[in-house]
């Protein structure tokens, strides 16, 4: 298991489902699409709208393109 990223910080948080341990399955809070108190994710950084994250649960981490922000459109 990876310790946690020196940069982790329980103030900058995402609700996304982690695709490792998937923690969140099971949950009516996470599932009703609403802000879970468990079932959060470390906001590491982004680049545009390329969130990078780290699971607290199982400590994975991955990218994830969340759709919003800067990048993904195109000039014309």
């Amino acid at each position: 298991m990876l310790p946690l990223d020196p940069t982790a910080d329980i103030g900058r948080r995402a609700w996304v489902p982690c695709p490792r341990c998937q923690d969140h399955q099971g949950c009516g809070t996470c599932r009703d699409g609403r802000t879970c108190g468990d079932h959060w994710r470390y906001l590491l950084s982004n680049k545009g709208s390329v969130l990078h994250l780290q699971c607290p649960n199982c400590t994975h981490l991955w990218a994830w393109q969340s759709g919003f922000g800067a990048g993904g459109r195109s000039g014309g």
